[in-house]
């Protein structure tokens, strides 16, 4: 019976094993991660504003593994072996006849004192230590930036950054107490969130002005000390800093013998193939794929890449070539907590539509109709 191990239980992986099996209902598949959670961070984002526990945000996945049949190891990755059909975990070695790498980037820490900066998307935690953070403050100032891997300029996630700082901004304002507080937005280029295009750019940098929020920008990050950020332009104070750094491949990979890209990624083509690795497969935040160079690292992007891998897959198995590229995609709602602005663009459109309060209850309604597929 053919078989195909999946690393990760994130976006990727369970989009990759629900779309595999509706495509091969006898191939055994089997999910190797250390969570057998799915931890929902698009919406970490309201934490602090209590709209979100933490606990909400996690999704027990016992139910959807049943329902898929999918065999679940609880074990953390530790390299391939081979021609990387053979995992090596510390809970034992497996062997498939295809393998989707699909186990999540890591955020480059390596800024000299980054440990004195919060990086939201490493957790929920994280968001839970924001929110308690905020409550515990009477005033001071909230420092918010991100930056991109220097070796790879896709590899960044600059949109939720985006989103907790207006969440922030119209949090205080409900509190009444925003004149107490000083935000300022950081960023190694003139013009952060390029990627969403020149019009949402345009718009957010005319937000922030709106909204009082100082702007410190196009000078490289140089470091963090306790209470201050550093950049090459100056250095400034700051009493809670938020930072999301560039993303690079996870740390197993210096233990596989992958190609992989300039920024640390397993190189692949636009059928998720890794480069010259016959049944092997990436797909989300690990991989470094062609296309334009707005491409994001976002979930709906990793969906698009584990729809294909996973039509790919089947006909792999069934002796036939792959057929299927994924498709580059941009859909994001930049949430402010009482309203949003939605930005969609792929390789013919680039659509920023403006700011609406349907756009915040547009994003609470798809993490509702998302999470179902997972829950119970």
């Amino acid at each position: 019976m053919a078989s195909v191990i999946i690393i990760g239980t994130g976006f990727a992986a369970l989009t990759t094993a629900r779309e595999l099996r509706k495509r091969d209902s006898a191939v055994t598949i089997t999910m190797i991660s250390p969570r057998d959670t799915l931890h929902y961070l698009p919406s970490a984002i309201w934490l602090p504003a209590e709209l979100r526990r933490g606990d909400e945000l996690k999704v027990p996945l016992a139910g959807f593994f049943a329902r898929h049949r999918l065999d679940y190891v609880r074990a953390r990755v530790t390299g391939l072996e081979g021609d990387g059909r053979t995992v090596l975990t510390d809970n034992g070695t497996y062997q498939a006849d295809q393998v989707v790498i699909a186990s999540g980037g890591r955020f480059i820490r390596k800024l000299p004192g980054i440990e004195h900066a919060l990086v939201p998307c490493e957790g929920i935690a994280v968001g839970e230590e924001i929110a308690r953070r905020l409550a515990d403050m009477d005033g001071g100032t909230i420092a918010i930036g991100f930056a991109s891997n220097p070796k790879e300029q896709g590899a960044v996630r600059g949109g939720p950054m985006f989103e907790f700082l207006f969440i922030i901004d119209t949090m205080l304002r409900k509190q009444k107490r925003r004149e107490k507080f000083r935000l300022v937005f950081f960023n190694p280029s003139n013009r952060p969130g390029q990627r969403l295009g020149d019009k949402a750019v345009d718009a957010l940098l005319k937000e922030m002005e709106r909204r009082d929020i100082e702007t410190r920008l196009g000078h490289k990050m140089v470091g963090f000390e306790e209470h201050k950020v550093i950049t090459e332009g100056g250095a400034f104070d700051a009493d809670l800093i938020l930072f999301m750094p560039g993303l690079t491949g996870p740390s197993w990979l210096e233990n596989a013998d992958l190609p992989l890209s300039p920024g640390g990624m397993v190189a692949a083509d636009e059928k998720c193939r890794v480069r010259d690795r016959p049944g092997l497969w990436v797909v989300g935040d690990a991989g470094s794929y062609p296309g334009p160079d707005w491409m994001p690292k976002q979930a709906h992007q990793a969906d698009l890449q584990g729809i294909a891998a996973a039509e790919n897959i089947a006909l792999a198995l069934e002796g036939k070539q792959p057929r299927r590229a994924f498709k580059p995609e941009l859909i994001c709602i930049v949430d402010m907590l009482d309203t949003g602005v939605l930005v969609f663009r792929n390789l013919r459109r680039n659509i920023l539509l403006p700011r609406s309060r349907i756009f915040h209850w547009l994003k609470r309604y798809f993490e509702k109709h998302y999470l179902r597929a997972f829950r119970g």
